[in-house]
């Protein structure tokens, strides 16, 4: 007699699954990644809105209210908004001409609107029931690829020739210089990739860590009280993680961006 087949949910089976959800330790750290629509449906377009398009149109909202409608009164004695947004701008600005110089502030605005926009991506995905829109290597990635472009179309436009001095390392022994220059050749084009994989990946990573100690929270119950430490510390990294990233994001294409201006150097 042929042994009856037990039905499965999931790509578990049902004895699995019983005793996933009676014991309550049922994590799925992956699932706050995922992108849906925002108004019901299963089918994803390329004009669908979904919570991707909702937590970017936040942000942009939160720079405005900040840089525009929290500074647009100008007073000698600035308000907390105000400040918050004069320190932002003035640490952004000093950033630029530390790295780039005088010339690189011609492209302060392009910058400063990454770095804002970054920023508030990755603090808006902290919140409660929040969507970390930088976990996605679709965003970063375009956001890489579009300074990899601008600042490599820059650099021809502007110098000419000369910009393939980047790759040249006239310092080094002449033998050396031919495999020094693949090997600057190679390093050029992975910047994309290696710029924006930084960014979602501390951003994946960090929030699943979270989520996985918050299964463990649920699952224990009332003795959870070394889970809930642990999110607790975890949470307090990230608050300084999701800031550190969109800084180290920003000097980068600020590196990006001296190579472009000066080749030689």
């Amino acid at each position: 007699m042929k042994r009856p087949i037990r039905p499965k949910i999931e790509g578990c089976n049902v004895a699995e699954h019983g005793t996933e959800e009676a014991s309550g330790f049922n994590i799925h750290p992956m699932e706050q990644f995922e992108i849906h629509p925002l108004f019901g449906g299963d089918t994803l377009n390329w004009y669908t809105p979904s919570n991707t398009a909702l937590w970017m149109g936040l942000a942009i909202v939160a720079v405005i209210l900040l840089l525009v409608m929290g500074s647009r009164g100008r007073a000698l004695v600035p308000s907390r908004t105000q400040s918050i947004a004069e320190i932002l701008y003035g640490f952004t600005h000093s950033m630029i001409e530390d790295i780039a110089g005088k010339e690189g502030l011609k492209y302060f605005p392009i910058i400063m609107t990454l770095f804002m926009f970054i920023l508030f991506t990755n603090v808006l995905g902290l919140w409660p029931y929040g969507f970390t829109v930088t976990s996605h290597i679709a965003v970063t990635g375009v956001l890489a690829i579009g300074v990899f472009l601008s600042v490599t179309l820059l650099g021809i436009f502007r110098n000419g020739t000369k910009f393939l001095k980047l790759f040249w390392i006239s310092e080094a022994p002449l033998a050396l210089r031919p495999v020094l220059a693949i090997i600057e050749i190679i390093s050029y084009f992975v910047r994309p990739v290696s710029h924006s994989i930084r960014l979602g990946g501390n951003m994946m990573a960090g929030h699943a860590v979270i989520k996985v100690f918050a299964g463990f929270a649920g699952a224990m119950g009332l003795g959870a009280v070394a889970p809930i430490l642990a999110i607790t510390a975890v949470y307090g990294l990230e608050s300084l993680v999701v800031v550190i990233q969109a800084y180290v994001f920003t000097i980068l294409t600020c590196v990006y961006l001296n190579d472009a201006l000066h080749p030689g150097h």
